[in-house]
């Protein structure tokens, strides 16, 4: 049994369909990656797992059980975790009430991580913990987005776009914390635009286009599929 299973999943926006049917599975423990072009479905797979976007058909199982169309509060309360693009800190409060307000509405989950963990593994969080959201930069929001999912009892972390905007630096920092998640037991799924990045850090990768998986491989398969690479993803890797 898989940690999660994607069976045919077709969902949208209004009229529109954006996922055409989406089969895929993540197990415990894994990172998966969905890569593929702007617009393809990747956040939508994400979101209409979480049931922020409601599935048009198709079914959507976690731990063995069918959560299709489930609400978003309810999939958060089985351990599911969403840390979206846009990250959605509250700006207003300091690193430490961010945290605290997820734990607050957290799960006794086998990886729900207390705020000792947090600052203890993100050291830059430690050293801000009395800043304000608006006052980290966006490196150290990332973080804060990714430690808040932890401390709620995330065991399947989703995460869209991690590293959208940052600096190479920042970027490198980023790919650590998801690989010491990854580490401590977190399965990830992740939706990235960086290949690179993706293919660094993913066990499988699946290829998304026009709203369906066109490809899975390994990172180290996809990387020497030349055709599918530049066919689907638009990117060259160096020999």
């Amino acid at each position: 049994m898989s940690m999660l299973e994607l069976e045919d999943l077709q969902s949208g926006y209004g009229e529109t369909l954006v996922l055409e049917g989406i089969d895929a599975h993540v197990e415990e423990g894994e990172v998966v990656a969905l890569v593929g072009r702007n617009g393809v479905g990747k956040t939508t797979t994400l979101r209409t797992i979480l049931g922020s976007v409601e599935p048009w058909s198709g079914a959507v199982r976690y731990q063995g059980e069918d959560v299709t169309g489930l609400g978003p509060v309810e999939t958060a309360r089985l351990g599911i975790g969403l840390v979206p693009e846009e990250r959605r800190i509250f700006p207003g409060l300091t690193v430490t009430e961010n945290l605290e307000i997820a734990s607050y509405g957290g799960l006794d989950t086998p990886n729900r991580r207390s705020l000792e963990w947090v600052f203890e593994t993100f050291e830059n969080l430690a050293e801000r913990r009395r800043n304000r959201g608006s006052e980290l930069s966006g490196g150290e929001q990332q973080m804060l987005a990714i430690a808040r999912a932890l401390v709620a009892g995330a065991d399947l972390l989703m995460l869209d776009e991690p590293t959208e905007g940052l600096a190479p630096l920042i970027v490198e920092r980023v790919q650590e914390v998801v690989e010491e998640v990854s580490d401590a037991g977190v399965t990830v799924l992740l939706v990235e635009q960086n290949v690179a990045v993706a293919l660094e850090l993913a066990d499988r990768v699946y290829v998304l286009d026009h709203g369906q998986v066109v490809h899975e491989s390994t990172p180290e398969a996809l990387r020497e599929d030349r055709e599918t690479v530049e066919r689907y993803l638009g990117v060259s890797f160096a020999d």
